[in-house]
């Protein structure tokens, strides 16, 4: 995925997660400490239903815009969703998932985009 793509896509999955309320929505560019994707976008759910909810909305804007993702883990039945798009990685969990895993820590060295700025 070119950089441009992995921008625009970012930009969808944080606006789908925020369309849904998410919380505490964070893009961050890891593409310059990790082979892993070009950004990272994380977000909070408050219960499973709207973990779900910002789930399907990240899934059907992204395919709207002709991206798709290449794995999906835990969407139905757990407390945290990832969804990846090869440049973009989406992780959607509830409150107590995220403070467990706290990506934000552990990927600390990444840039944090503000979404605007990747719409620019």
């Amino acid at each position: 995925m070119e950089k441009q793509e992995s921008r625009q896509l970012a930009a969808i999955a944080a606006r789908a997660m925020e369309e849904k309320l998410g919380e505490d929505i964070r893009v961050l560019e890891i593409n310059e400490i990790s082979p892993l994707a070009d950004y990272f976008v994380i977000g909070t759910g408050r219960n499973l239903n709207q973990t779900q909810a910002m789930a399907d909305a990240v899934e059907e804007q992204a395919a709207r815009a002709g991206f798709f993702p290449d794995h999906i883990e835990g969407h139905r039945n757990a407390n945290w969703t990832l969804i990846d798009f090869k440049g973009v990685v989406v992780h959607i969990f509830d409150e107590e998932a995220r403070s467990f895993y706290d990506l934000d820590r552990i990927w600390k060295d990444g840039k944090a985009v503000d979404p605007a700025e990747l719409e620019a």
